[in-house]
């Protein structure tokens, strides 16, 4: 005897009977290889890959590449160019690009250094100042993109060498602006007490946890498409697991020379991606405002008559990566401590589009998460580690990650493909 699914009784053009969610551990990997023939492939591919790259190194370095103090080293080393490619994901959704972000961050690690060094600011007021030029910087951008229409490449090609050239005068020829704060310095260089780790770990499992099942029990109550509760088990166990497991390995004292200094707890520059990661995705998942930013990268004509303000999103989107790039440039200027002419520039730019890409975020807009950021930064560290690892020139490194960018996008393009073909929104 067949079965047979009944739809919604308020008609939803959008619904479809995979959208069920299966109560069963057969179902639910049913249903998502019917997600994955549909051209749904999410982060997947780079899951893979980074699992696929941490067996190759561990295998070819188990002396080095596998060992807590480089594993602390790599999350140091990321941590500007992930923060980076978390920001540029909101300009990707809605299938634009800004060239630009890196020095956007170069620039405001600039007007940081030049507040606190040479003007003598205290730290809070000299962090707002670093801020509020990413958000003017945003605002700029956003206002030629949104509202004069010029294509946000050329906008963001003109002030990528605009901004070089201010971080050029900031700095000076071939100059650098130090900085002597602690707590800038420990952003990207600092560990947290061993104990307070676990106090937040623990807190991130509790609140996703007892999130995740208000939210299941909301959406039942009014009758909307919930997780099953295996499913909520499942996720709920897969996240525990992860985030205890990260935790205890980088609670082990990791330094080489732990006599003269210890070296132990969780990286602070992991803490401020973990949440910047929480902070972004609640914006893009859980407000009107992000549901609005993913409506306009799908069909920005179709929000319009919706009536979403298409020019609005597209300025906020513009200032919020800015802003982020704020961040990410303050990282960046933690970890050499210091502010140079090339903070943000060299290959930060393209390290950061290509982490947003191969976590899985689509480059024709309308798809993607914070969480492919974060994905993929580490995807591209591990490259850059691993292949440092083996002696490899810097040459093969670029090579390498050059390949690995062109097989996301490669699939990103496949998947939308499939994905028209079949219908699915």
């Amino acid at each position: 005897m067949s079965t047979t699914t009944t739809p919604p009784t308020t008609p939803n053009e959008n619904w479809h009977p995979d959208d069920e969610s299966p109560t069963t551990i057969g179902g639910i990997f049913s249903a998502y290889i019917t997600r994955l023939r549909g051209g749904d492939v999410g982060s997947l591919p780079a899951i893979l890959g980074l699992i696929a790259l941490v067996i190759v190194f561990t295998v070819l370095r188990p002396d080095t590449f596998p060992k807590a103090f480089n594993i602390g080293n790599l999350i140091g080393q990321s941590a500007g160019v992930t923060v980076l490619a978390m920001g540029l994901v909101f300009v990707l959704l809605l299938g634009e690009i800004d060239l630009s972000a890196g020095y956007t961050g170069g620039v405001c690690a600039g007007s940081l250094g030049l507040a606190m060094t040479n003007h003598n600011w205290p730290l809070i007021p000299a962090i707002l100042a670093a801020l509020v030029t990413g958000l003017v910087i945003g605002l700029f951008i956003g206002v030629l993109v949104s509202r004069l229409g010029i294509p946000s490449f050329v906008v963001t090609l003109a002030t990528f060498l605009a901004w070089q050239g201010v971080l050029l005068k900031m700095t000076g020829a071939g100059g650098t602006i130090p900085l002597q704060n602690d707590f800038i310095i420990k952003l990207n260089n600092g560990n947290l007490p061993v104990w307070l780790g676990w106090v937040l770990a623990i807190a991130i499992v509790v609140v996703y946890v007892g999130g995740s099942f208000l939210t299941n029990q909301r959406r039942r109550k009014n009758g909307l498409t919930a997780q099953s509760s295996l499913q909520w088990v499942l996720k709920a166990g897969v996240l525990t697991v992860i985030v205890l497991a990260v935790t205890f390995y980088l609670s082990q004292e990791r330094g080489p020379h732990p006599d003269v200094k210890s070296i132990k707890g969780l990286p602070v520059s992991l803490v401020i991606m973990i949440g910047l990661l929480l902070l972004l995705t609640f914006a893009l998942g859980r407000t009107t405002w992000g549901r609005h930013v993913y409506a306009v990268g799908g069909n920005a004509e179709a929000a319009r008559r919706a009536g979403i303000n298409v020019a609005r999103i597209k300025l906020s989107c513009f200032v919020v990566s800015s802003v982020v790039a704020a961040i990410a440039g303050i990282m960046l200027a933690s970890r050499t401590n210091s502010v140079g002419p090339q903070t943000g520039g060299n290959t930060t730019l393209l390290y950061a589009v290509g982490a947003a890409v191969i976590g899985g975020t689509s480059l024709f807009g309308g798809k993607g998460r914070i969480i492919d950021a974060l994905i993929g930064g580490t995807v591209v560290a591990i490259i850059d580690n691993g292949m440092g690892l083996l002696n490899k020139t810097q040459g093969t490194v670029w090579i390498v990650t050059g390949a690995v960018l062109l097989i996301a996008a490669s699939v990103d393009a496949i998947s939308r493909r499939r994905t028209n073909a079949t219908g699915r929104v």
